[in-house]
């Protein structure tokens, strides 16, 4: 029996449902259908910038039924028209220092079935083979959505900074789900695709002495709103009220850590954002509630981290920096501050394995660079797999694997450090901590 849909659709819409465009698309517009309904969506909506974000991009062999799922969409000949990028890769035994046994269980055991799922991607509509990043949105990738443009992503970082810094409408969406609507071209219209959707249930005021940093104040929005809709007041004083490269990477990492900490799926930041900029307080509802954000507060959310290792009175072994990926500009700096720091410290080599993670089209450029030879000469490692795949390995479990990323240190048993803490210790410019 046909699917009985509650919302309401349009008769190109009931076409697809009903087989007039092939039974695989049927089924994947029944799919999004009863999502929708699900979460008592009123309609369908056009996805206006049709390049796709898949988050499932690894050849995890217990990923079987996803397999033969692709395999059927391939089979009807569907894919996604304007192409898709992926998150990234899991692995990369050339760049990233692993054992013989690492070697063995990320290609043949763990992650066995990459090869043959990136060939699904491919056919597809999977954009290069530079597409594998979290960070999708950076100008060097392209897939940039405009302010107002639907989305069919997944991934909670971009799909975070794609609704909160560029201004554009997306859910929260679970793997296959961004891929399905990414091909019939239709979305479900709830939650942050209505306006309604889009108002802040907090007004979160920052009332620091110094410039809070991102990975600790996104933390402590995010445990405190969880999935609500958060509006900033006052960080614009620390990071200006133009969206540069600079203050993008900030509201990256920021976001990030409200996704991860909580399930934020969009900011607002006052006098910067651009939803925000627009409407100002009128995105608050009635009835918002408050939470003011000083020193104290954050200290006591950074002190509440818990240490993770098995042996945490030990050193760590191993530092990550970059989840989500560094951009450019972070790339650059990260590895000046590393060159400094070892100058400072009397040192040719980092003290610790160091990789800095980042896309594979930046990583490309800056390969070319001097100052990458000098970065490779000095210990450190670049690469642009994701670092919570690499923990999937169960032997990292004892590596104390340390890191500045607040999304890494929620979804793994990594440590968290501050930014200069974490430069100290790689450098040997303090005793590690």
């Amino acid at each position: 029996m046909a699917y009985r849909y509650k919302m309401k659709l349009t008769p190109e819409q009931i076409d697809i449902l009903e087989g007039g465009q092939g039974a695989v698309k049927a089924k994947v517009m029944e799919t999004i259908v009863r999502y929708g309904d699900m979460f008592e969506a009123t309609e369908l909506v056009k996805v206006t910038h049709g390049e796709g974000h898949l988050v499932t991009s690894f050849g995890l062999s217990l990923l079987t039924p996803v397999f033969r799922i692709m395999d059927e969409l391939i089979g009807a000949g569907l894919k996604v028209e304007e192409g898709f990028t992926a998150d990234p890769r899991p692995n990369d035994i050339d760049n990233v220092s692993c054992s013989l046994l690492d070697k063995l269980l990320y290609t043949k055991i763990l992650y066995g079935k990459q090869g043959s799922y990136e060939q699904q991607l491919t056919k597809l509509g999977l954009k290069s083979d530079d597409a594998f990043t979290c960070t999708c949105y950076y100008p060097e990738i392209g897939n940039v959505p405009a302010k107002g443009d639907i989305l069919s992503w997944a991934e909670s970082s971009a799909v975070n900074y794609a609704n909160s810094v560029l201004g554009a409408r997306c859910n929260r969406n679970s793997g296959m789900i961004e891929l399905f609507g990414s091909i019939v071209g239709y979305v479900p219209k709830f939650g942050l695709l209505t306006d309604e959707g889009r108002k802040a249930k907090w007004k979160v005021t920052v009332n620091t002495t110094k410039k809070p940093l991102p990975q600790i104040l996104g933390s402590a929005i995010g445990l405190k709103v969880m999935e609500d809709v958060p509006y900033v007041t006052g960080l614009d004083k620390w990071i200006g009220t133009e969206l540069t490269d600079e203050c993008k990477s900030y509201l990256k990492d920021f976001g990030a850590a409200t996704a991860s900490n909580g399930a934020v799926g969009l900011y607002h930041v006052e006098n910067l954002t651009p939803e925000a900029k627009e409407l100002g307080e009128s995105l608050l509802q009635e009835g918002y509630r408050e939470y003011i954000i000083d020193d104290a507060e954050l200290e006591r959310v950074y002190k509440s981290y818990p240490v993770m290792w098995k042996e945490p009175e030990k050193k760590g072994t191993i530092a990550f920096i970059g989840c989500p990926h560094l951009s450019r500009t972070q790339l650059e700096e990260w590895a000046d501050r590393i060159l400094e720091g070892l100058k400072s410290a009397g040192r040719d080599k980092v003290t610790c394995q160091t990789v800095l993670f980042t896309p594979p089209a930046v990583a490309k450029a800056f390969a070319e660079t001097p100052k990458y030879a000098q970065i490779r000469k000095a210990g450190v490692e670049l690469t642009s797999i994701c670092p919570l795949m690499y923990t999937s390995n169960p032997l990292t479990k004892s590596r104390r694997i340390m890191t500045c990323s607040n999304k890494l240190r929620t979804y793994s048993l990594a440590r968290y450090y501050k930014d200069d803490e974490l430069l100290a210790i790689v450098t040997g410019k303090e005793d590690r901590l």
